[in-house]
């Protein structure tokens, strides 16, 4: 079997190489490998959700942690490869290096207004508070008028 013209795979590179067309289609791939790639930990507590991203090798300023529409958490990092010295070359080269980024949904009991990030040695995480419970609600007493 001839796979060159096997008419997936012909539209999968069509996707990859194409460009002008496909930006979209490129940048949604690129995002898919990037959170495949970036492992985490889900927590509940009693008063919280936590999240726990690994990102080795990231400083702060190469996180960014946002909450989008839907309440759709979204943690996103880069590790970009290192500035190579004169006289100096890889033997081997294992390290994962370019984007990382996890999407998470969040409860409806999320307190989106109290969110902390934390990045110690290499491990985000992200606690998001839980709102109270609602009150029950009391029933309304209509007082009855006499005609």
């Amino acid at each position: 079997m001839d796979f060159r013209f096997h008419p997936l795979l012909d539209t999968f590179n069509h996707i990859l190489n194409d460009n002008k067309k496909s930006n979209h289609a490129c940048s949604y791939l690129r995002d898919a490998k990037a959170t495949a790639s970036t492992p985490a930990d889900v927590k509940e507590y009693s008063n919280s959700y936590v999240f726990v991203v690994d990102m080795p090798g990231l400083k702060s300023g190469d996180i960014k942690v946002q909450v989008e529409e839907d309440n759709v958490l979204v943690v996103r990092g880069e590790r970009k490869r290192e500035e190579e010295n004169e006289g100096v070359k890889y033997v081997r080269m294992e390290r994962r290096i370019g984007k990382f980024m996890r999407k998470f949904v969040l409860p409806e009991n999320s307190d989106l207004e109290n969110v902390n990030v934390l990045c110690e040695d290499g491990v985000l995480t992200v606690t998001v508070e839980k709102l109270p419970p609602p009150e029950p609600k009391k029933p309304k007493t209509i007082e009855v008028k006499i005609a």
